[in-house]
């Protein structure tokens, strides 16, 4: 008897993975589903024969999953680390048009929170993984699967803390593919064709988020006060706010533009005028590549006061800093300029930017598993606006890109789907992804 696909079962397992509410908050209180989720991941797993180890993060019910698929006894080549996390963002059911934890099947799509983000691609690793191991696979080098938690927080109780205190689950890998890279964008050249860009992330802005703080002197709200820290802070915000950073075109971001042009014909280089306004001709990822030609500082919270009439000692916000690669020193300058003398500033959270060139075997294997599934494909570096647990990873010298292969339909507003309401996969876009990266893995 023929044993099954992975194709066979993705779709299935993707859904599954879905029903698991692996809501995380932030709140070590009311994140839960990440034990459930990861040991129904390890069982399926060893039932095909897997030794798997899990692990709790340094807090109870944060649970990851590590598997090995052992390589040829005399290669000498690092192990490929595949790594996805299995916890999502939360979903308000009351906004969504059909339950977000239901992994419905319909309409051609995979519903719920996490379709892609990231529990298409969990499905993916997970099916294959499972094929791989019932077929007896040798791959060419050895591959370390992981199923990890706490990722839409930051990886503090995820792959950061992995990393710092369990080194020894990472032995032996060199490189590394996660998200998010390796969906589609269609464009159109000059000739009439269409081509599909398939877009591997090599690179990762630095997310850093900033705590301002001012302290002045309580008092009546009737008084004359000159020094007020609402009126400091709120002033800090203001110039921030107001404030753009410079145009910086960094390597990845400058072969993806470079490789746009010389498919579309038209002009996207640091000399076009109005570069981010123009990158909307290429549709809405634009919002995501726009992101990435320069630093930002968003405020996104602000605290003060108790009482209407009475003016506060303190006053906070807090400033969402995505900084680029090689800018941490400028960026931190230019912030230190804005805010002025009575305003402090300290990282509530700061990861390092990462990059990677685009080049050598592993991103061969990826060009060559895109053509052989989509003859009219090709792959492209980009810079992720975001962040993933390639961060964690980098510290250790692991090469890390994204690589969640999917051919998505034109019209999909794909950007729009992480974290979004009524989130979704195209069943085919899975499909096709789990035969890609079949080719990949037994390639790379």
């Amino acid at each position: 008897m023929t044993s099954p696909r992975a194709t066979d079962e993705v779709v299935d397992l993707v859904s599954r993975l879905i029903r698991f509410d692996t809501s995380n908050t932030g709140d070590l209180e009311t994140t839960r589903g990440e034990e459930d989720c990861a040991k129904w991941v390890a069982q399926l797993l060893e039932e095909v024969g897997y030794v798997t180890e899990y692990v709790e993060s340094g807090q109870p019910g944060r649970g990851n999953v590590f598997a090995r698929l052992a390589g040829p006894p005399d290669s000498d080549r690092g192990a490929l680390l595949v790594h996805v996390h299995l916890d999502v963002v939360p979903a308000a059911a009351e906004d969504w048009s059909v339950d977000p934890f239901s992994g419905a099947i319909r309409d051609g799509y995979i519903w719920g929170r996490g379709a892609v983000d990231m529990k298409d691609m969990a499905g993916m690793v997970l099916a294959l993984a499972r094929q791989f191991k019932r077929d007896g696979v040798v791959p060419p080098r050895e591959i370390v699967f992981a199923f990890l938690a706490d990722e839409e927080a930051g990886g503090t109780w995820g792959s950061h803390w992995l990393v710092r205190h369990r080194p020894d689950l990472f032995d032996g890998i060199t490189e590394a593919v996660g998200e998010v890279g390796g969906f589609s964008l269609t464009v159109d050249r000059p000739d009439g064709e269409v081509r599909r860009l398939y877009l591997v992330e090599t690179a990762e802005k630095g997310l850093a988020w900033m705590r301002l703080t001012a302290e002045g002197r309580a008092g009546h709200g009737s008084f004359l006060h000159d020094h007020n820290a609402v009126t400091e802070v709120a002033s800090a915000v203001a110039r921030i706010g107001a404030h753009t950073f410079p145009l910086v075109m960094t390597e990845s971001v400058a072969e993806f533009l470079t490789a746009l042009s010389e498919e579309t014909g038209l002009e996207f280089n640091p000399d076009t005028p109005d570069l981010e306004t123009a990158l909307f001709k290429i549709g809405n990822l634009a919002r995501i590549i726009g992101a990435t030609l320069r630093d930002t500082a968003n405020p996104t919270m602000l605290s003060a006061g108790y009482k209407a009439n009475v003016i506060p000692q303190r006053a906070e916000a807090v400033i969402d800093c995505r900084v680029l690669p090689g800018r941490q020193a400028e960026f931190e300058a230019t912030i230190d300029e804005l805010i002025g003398p009575n305003v402090k500033r300290e990282w509530i959270t700061h990861l390092d930017a990462v990059e990677t060139t685009f080049d050598g075997h592993l991103v061969d294997a990826m060009n060559d598993a895109i053509l052989a599934h989509d003859p009219q494909g090709r792959t492209v570096p980009y810079m992720l606006s975001g962040g993933t647990d390639a961060k964690a990873f980098a510290k250790l010298g692991i090469r890390c890109f994204g690589f969640a292969p999917l051919r998505l339909p034109p019209e999909l507003d794909f950007a729009a789907l992480f974290h979004g309401i009524d989130e979704r996969v195209p069943v085919d876009a899975v499909l096709f992804g789990t035969d890609v990266l079949e080719h990949f893995l037994l390639h790379s």
